[in-house]
């Protein structure tokens, strides 16, 4: 293995490429967990992955899609959102560390919001010449857990339109792009 390093240097058009392919990865498994977009999700790993949420779940990705609806049944509305990503890239290799919190807001009463701020600390291999995860895990770093509080009076959310975790999301019926690529018009 090359040397390789977070340190500054000339970025060649192929770094580039892969550097945005891997955040396109990272940000598109995000949006699959949050539209419950399986089907997406599974094509974002290599059949040999392996998945390491710790103690709630670790095996190959045909397992955590499987895993994934009932443990999502639980939430509402989940937000999952990337911050900082560094990426180092040898060859058809690379390491990342993602920064990630993670917004849960409970189906059960009284309703509760669980928010976890974490790092993915991810393998992933280029095959074919398509990134894909080969090792994903799950590093928490803090999590708070309260109770939702809704003030009296007009909220912000009166007159705007709710997300919803399915199919159903604005996304699909405002953005014909996303509904075409959900429906497998866009998929490999």
């Amino acid at each position: 293995m090359d040397a390789v390093s977070l340190a500054p240097r000339v970025w060649q058009s192929a770094d580039i490429a892969d550097q945005f392919a891997l955040q396109q990865l990272v940000q598109a498994y995000c949006h699959a967990i949050d539209r419950r977009d399986y089907v997406l999700l599974r094509s974002l790993y290599h059949d040999d992955a392996i998945d390491d949420h710790g103690a709630m779940f670790c095996g190959g990705p045909d397992a955590y899609v499987a895993w994934l609806p009932a443990m999502m049944a639980n939430w509402a509305a989940t937000v999952h959102s990337i911050g900082n990503m560094l990426f180092l890239i040898d060859g058809d290799s690379a390491e990342g560390e993602l920064q990630t919190v993670a917004y849960h807001r409970t189906v059960a009463t009284p309703v509760r919001e669980i928010i976890a701020g974490g790092r993915y600390l991810d393998r992933y291999r280029k095959r074919d010449g398509v990134w894909r995860f080969w090792r994903r895990s799950l590093v928490l770093d803090w999590f708070e857990d309260r109770a939702l509080v809704r003030g009296e009076g007009p909220s912000i959310d009166d007159g705007v339109e709710m997300g919803e975790p399915g199919a159903q999301d604005a996304v699909y019926s405002r953005l014909p792009m996303f509904a075409a690529a959900r429906a497998g018009h866009f998929r490999q």
